[in-house]
């Protein structure tokens, strides 16, 4: 059986990750051993960071909803409450949006939530 050298392969493969490194410091982006680690790293923090991209943005709309809701005397959780007891089943990014872009649609929301929350410190 004839023996196999693998320089069209290796080369190869070594070019995908000196092209993936590109753009990187130094060594990193010339040297295989350097370039390979980087380039498994990076990957590891993509990844990461898709995850965490989903978590800031959730984040970010609460934010921006109890701002919104503060301005008509509200608090942000009560004013969930008050929309989970009313039915109403809107993502957080559309109320966010929402806030932002049609206060009027939102101050009715706000009115609704209002009605539907149950405030626990009054007497009845």
């Amino acid at each position: 059986m004839s023996r196999v050298t693998r320089g069209v392969t290796k080369h190869a493969r070594h070019k995908k990750i000196i092209d993936a490194a590109k753009g990187y410091r130094g060594r990193r982006k010339n040297t295989f051993r350097m370039a390979n680690q980087a380039v498994e790293k990076a990957g590891q923090y993509a990844y990461i960071g898709r995850k965490l991209k989903k978590r800031q943005f959730r984040a970010l709309w609460i934010q921006r909803i109890n701002a919104a809701v503060r301005e008509h005397g509200l608090t942000y959780g009560r004013f969930m409450d008050g929309l989970n007891k009313a039915g109403i089943t809107i993502d957080r990014k559309v109320l966010a949006d929402l806030a932002i872009t049609e206060p009027a649609a939102f101050k009715s929301l706000v009115e609704t939530a209002k009605k539907n929350h149950s405030n626990p410190h009054t007497v009845a």
